[in-house]
Formats: structure tokens, sequence, C-alpha cells
């Protein structure tokens, strides 16, 4: 079973930073943040490929980026600045074998437990 360990988030008054770190217990091709709020969906922020390649959601788009930390995808960092009050959430760590898109996240077979990110106006 892979286990994902997430750390960082914390609390952060709007146009602050903060930086997310998931680390894996073995490779997975697919890693990706994810937030959830109460009473809504889970939905995708920031997806890191095997390769480089990252997406994001449009209301992250400029403003956070996913990186690779270490060889084969072990670390992510999602670095998060000029943050707002709506992005405030329970932020997820999920990972996929294979190729998943981020806008399912029901696809994603292995989950983090979960760190709160709160902005502050």
């Amino acid at each position: 079973q892979v286990q994902l360990q997430e750390s960082g988030g914390g609390s952060v008054q709007a146009g602050g930073s903060l930086r997310l770190s998931c680390t894996a217990s073995e490779y997975q091709y697919t890693m990706a943040w994810f937030r959830q709020v109460p009473g809504k969906e889970r939905e995708g922020v920031a997806v890191f490929y095997t390769g480089g390649r990252t997406y994001y959601a449009d209301s992250v788009k400029g403003r956070f980026t996913l990186s690779s930390a270490a060889e084969r995808n072990l670390v992510v960092i999602l670095e998060m600045h000029s943050l707002k009050p709506e992005d405030t959430a329970m932020y997820y760590c999920a990972a996929a074998p294979g190729w998943e898109d981020f806008s399912r996240a029901r696809s994603f077979r292995y989950w983090g437990q979960g760190t709160q990110v709160t902005v502050s106006s």
C-alpha cells in the first residue's frame, strides 16, 4: 500500500504564501493536490506527471506552482502565493500509478490524510 505523507499548511493572511509537501513511499506516475471545503466536492488544484508536465486549475494558475523535489516523484512541493480567502480548504495529496485526469478525484488510488490551509482576509 502506497503511503502519502503531507506537511505544511497552516494559517496566513490574504496575499501571503504557503508551501505544501507530499512524500510518497514509492514511485507514482501521477502526483496531484486536491482541496475540499465542507459541503463541496473535492477539486483538483494541480497535477504533476512523470517527465515534468504540470497542469493547474484555472483558479490557481499563476499563483501556485507544483514541482518534484526528489527523484521518481517521491516528493512533490506545492508552492502557493498570493493566497486568497477562497483558497481556504483541506488540501490532500493524491497519487496514481498511471496517468490520471486530475479533474476526476475518484480515479486516484492513493490519498494523504489532508492538511488544512486557512487564508484570512
